[in-house]
């Protein structure tokens, strides 16, 4: 099955063994069952499959047990007897123990390197998304970022935007009148939303050196592809924010990748656990957005494979892409659940050897539905699979073995060290600090304009007063020999030469110096 994957198959009352064909691969997929069937191993041995062919994998580890993908099983196991028991009862004839190369990611760089993207990237759809914006605060966000864009602000952090935010609303009667109403009430639901998000840690997301998508797609010196693993065990607290983290990488995949057509293998294959995280209360607009992604990544060689409990957590509009599957047991204790489990097996080609339906409720821990597209890409008769033992370790590495293979990974040191360079924060500052230090400056002037003003007010007062006293004195100045001009000529000299005049010459000529 060197054009396969092995997932399992064999054993008595069971099918052949069954595949998924790598040229089919990048049609999508579904994993399905209630807790406790066996996805996350399923998930497991289709990663260590793919990268046994040279495909890359990015997966998310939400009960932090993935990492064992590290790390080869070991005989010491307490299920190794187990394992090798379905081994060779499925045909599995080269069943060995095997590490595979892995690269760790976490959102906090806390295990794994930190994974970041910019604001701006993300986009304001999928941050209305992610804070749960209404519209009409949708709508203000929208506006932000046409700004943004034509100021040339860039938008790399949290503090970018709500830096341009408060800017938006210290101007929202000018930008009213050509963008619509802006109000502050909205503007402040927005930075209160950003301020629950960045102390849910979702500040760590944004930021520069954001991911480069070709870290996800490479291959070790043996050519194996490497399995990206996020660490989601906490990340799985903010719901919303590991949901629309995986619909921004996947809408990045498809924005960036060139188009290939119809590969002999996929150049990526993407594992969105948790998959009802991602539809819960969505708006229309995402789901529509989703939908385009499922229906035309596909072309770009990117396989996406949804994990969920039910089939019913998917829309149906994008339930119907996903040609290869894996149902775990659905349990039917409800009306409900019996209906959900009817629709789920009819979408199943059906095997005239089996109830279907009966099959999906009654298949054990480790069994499963399969059905994976055949020939020209119709989907194939359904059949009951004894999902294949993993290679890898069943379960976690130790913190120890994981800081190693975190030290020694190609790409250490490269998203460690954050760099927060010039952008919307700094500018929007910077004007700020200029328009202060430009009022203070008009300020002081006009203190100095109306100073003035007094002092040439109270020169022409003295001045008058200093008339009208010389001409009182007029008959003395004559019985003197001196004239009324020589009289106040000789006043105004001796004012003049004091502290007073030369206060009064300073403010006249300065009024004047300040009129030209």
């Amino acid at each position: 099955m060197q054009d396969s994957i092995f997932i399992g198959g064999g054993g008595e009352g069971y099918g052949e063994k069954q595949g998924l064909k790598l040229k089919y691969a990048n049609r999508h997929g579904l994993i399905a069952g209630a807790t406790g069937t066996g996805k996350t191993v399923t998930l497991q041995i289709m990663a260590e499959e793919f990268s046994a062919r040279g495909v890359p994998v990015f997966l998310s580890d939400v009960k932090g047990d993935l990492s064992g993908l590290a790390a080869a099983g070991s005989p010491d196991f307490k299920l190794h007897d187990a394992f090798m028991d379905r081994a060779g009862k499925i045909g599995f004839g080269d069943y060995s123990y095997q590490a595979f190369p892995v690269t760790f990611w976490d959102l906090f760089g806390e295990q794994g390197h930190p994974v970041r993207t910019t604001v701006a990237e993300m986009g304001p759809l999928l941050i209305s998304r992610l804070l749960e914006l209404s519209e009409a605060q949708e709508g203000i966000l929208n506006i932000a970022f046409r700004l943004a864009d034509e100021q040339g602000l860039p938008l790399l952090d949290l503090k970018d935007l709500q830096a341009l935010l408060v800017w938006v609303g210290e101007n929202r009667a000018n930008l009213s009148l050509r963008y619509g109403n802006i109000s502050v009430q909205s503007v402040g639901a927005i930075q209160r939303r950003l301020l629950v998000l960045e102390n849910q840690g979702g500040a760590k997301l944004f930021g520069e050196p954001a991911l480069e998508l070709a870290d996800l797609m490479r291959t070790d010196l043996d050519g194996h592809g490497r399995i990206n693993i996020l660490a989601a065990d906490k990340l799985m607290a903010s719901p919303r924010l590991y949901a629309t983290f995986l619909l921004w990488l996947l809408s990045e995949l498809f924005e960036d990748l060139p188009e290939v057509g119809d590969p002999d293998k996929p150049k990526l294959v993407f594992f969105f656990d948790e998959a009802h995280l991602l539809f819960d209360d969505a708006p229309k607009a995402l789901v529509d957005k989703v939908e385009q992604v499922a229906r035309l990544i596909r072309s770009k060689g990117v396989g996406v494979y949804f994990i969920t409990q039910n089939p019913a957590d998917v829309p149906e509009d994008i339930l119907g892409q996903l040609g290869n599957r894996v149902q775990h047991a659905l349990r039917a204790f409800t009306a409900r659940d019996r209906k959900e489990l009817r629709l789920a097996a009819e979408t199943y080609r059906d095997n005239p050897r089996f109830d279907t339906e009966e099959a999906i409720r009654e298949v054990g821990v480790g069994e499963a539905v399969t059905s994976f597209l055949a020939k020209k890409g119709v989907p194939g008769v359904v059949e009951r699979t004894l999902i294949r033992p993993p290679s890898s370790r069943l379960g976690p590495i130790d913190p120890g073995e994981r800081k190693r293979l975190i030290d020694a990974s190609p790409i250490a040191g490269k998203y460690e060290v954050l760099n927060d360079r010039h952008s919307a924060y700094e500018i929007l500052a910077k004007r700020a600090q200029q328009a202060a230090e430009n009022a203070e400056e008009a300020e002081r002037r006009e203190a100095e304009a109306d100073e003035m003003e007094r002092e040439f007010k109270a020169a022409r007062r003295y001045t008058g007063a200093h008339v009208k006293r010389s001409t009182s004195r007029k008959s003395r100045s004559n019985a003197r020999g001196d004239t009324v001009g020589e009289a106040l000529g000789k006043a105004l000299v001796k004012e003049l030469r004091g502290t007073t005049g030369r206060r009064i010459v300073r403010g006249i000529l300065g009024g004047l110096f300040k009129g030209r």
